[in-house]
């Protein structure tokens, strides 16, 4: 017989007002156990109050909230199994890296032993063995937010809750952080539950992301799914570059093709209803062609408007009779662009894949 299932963490309907204000909408989620698990979302979605929520530091107005299958609504935050990593860090300046590390060890009474060993072994998980006994003033931004990771996983919470902890670095260290937690993750299996309104963060590193806006879920799913396969426009807008056509579902000759306002046509996705549709397609899925080659079917045509290096690809936007178009250009390639000067003005076509497009609601 199968065991049941229990989550991690479970929200049911939970919903937070302030006054009038409703910041957390009726929502409900399933976290499970070991999940690296991102709440991703615009400035005032909600993903901040649904961490502060299951951390204790604020009160739910109505819904329930377990851990480990625990109704905590009622509990203090040091009574619930999760811990937190602030994006401040929020390390005693006077204590050393160690003394930060056992802390809560200590709150805990554990033995002196036992405080050693691990905090040692939570310095050497994150890279930091031979830094114990530095002053957190004495180190960058990027080995203390690891200092506040070993602090806050010493005390093998059953849930780390880490609250944009990578905001304040900057890009380079912030890729080589997320290496880092993913890493981690992997090696400790807590369950990480990770707010961040940086998309390359949530796809690089989550397991599943729940997309949030205005206080509301759109969206929960993996990386690709959300990415590949978006529920509505808002989610396919916020999550990556994505070009959106409006215009027609229509049987043609047998073939089922999406036909534009400004005219000409492209193939449809194979599961398009007919019908008035919102058309997405993201830009690595465009084919880029000069308007002469015969090789596939010419799609769109437009003229080049403007071209951006961005290092390891060009980002090219057509005008077009259905709007922009923006395409990318892999450099070291010729897949997705052939025959082409590249130079502002030229006439082109783009194509793509019928079922690398998505019909979206909006």
């Amino acid at each position: 017989m199968v065991a049941e299932f229990t989550p991690a963490i479970e929200l049911r309907h939970a919903t937070k007002r302030y006054g009038d204000t409703v910041a957390l909408d009726d929502v409900s989620m399933v976290i499970e156990p070991g999940e690296f698990f991102c709440l991703l979302g615009p400035s005032g979605c909600g993903k901040t109050t649904t961490l502060n929520l299951i951390g204790g530091f604020i009160p739910m107005s109505s819904g329930e909230l377990r851990i480990e299958g625990r109704t905590v609504n009622d509990l203090p935050p040091h009574k619930r199994n999760v811990n937190t990593v602030f994006q401040n860090y929020a390390l005693f300046p006077h204590m050393t890296v160690a003394q930060n590390v056992a802390f809560g060890l200590r709150m805990e009474k554990l033995s002196s032993a036992e405080v050693t060993r691990r905090t040692g072994e939570y310095l050497e998980l994150v890279g930091l063995g031979g830094f114990s006994r530095r002053l957190p003033s004495e180190m960058s931004g990027g080995q203390q937010q690891r200092v506040a990771l070993a602090r806050a996983l010493a005390k093998r919470p059953a849930v780390l809750l880490l609250d944009e902890p990578l905001g304040a670095l900057d890009l380079k260290l912030r890729k080589a952080m997320q290496t880092e937690l993913s890493r981690i993750h992997r090696q400790v299996g807590t369950t990480f539950v990770f707010v961040t309104h940086d998309q390359d963060e949530a796809l690089s590193m989550a397991t599943r992301i729940a997309i949030m806006s205005g206080g509301r879920v759109s969206q929960v799913g993996t990386p690709r799914e959300v990415y590949d396969r978006p529920v509505n426009r808002f989610v396919a807008d916020f999550v990556g570059e994505t070009n959106f056509l409006s215009g027609t579902v229509v049987m043609d000759a047998g073939r089922r093709m999406f036909a534009l306002p400004g005219g000409g046509s492209v193939a449809a996705p194979s599961a398009a209803r007919e019908g008035p549709a919102t058309l997405m397609v993201r830009p690595e899925s465009l084919t880029l062609r000069a308007v002469d080659d015969p090789s596939t079917d010419p799609g769109i045509t437009g003229q080049i408007v403007n071209i951006a290096f961005l290092g390891n690809h060009t980002r090219i936007t057509l005008s077009t009779a259905a709007g922009d178009v923006v395409g990318i250009r892999p450099h070291g390639t010729n897949a997705r662009s052939t025959h082409l000067t590249g130079e502002l003005g030229e006439e082109v076509c783009v194509w793509w894949p019928a079922d690398d497009a998505a019909i979206i609601a909006d």
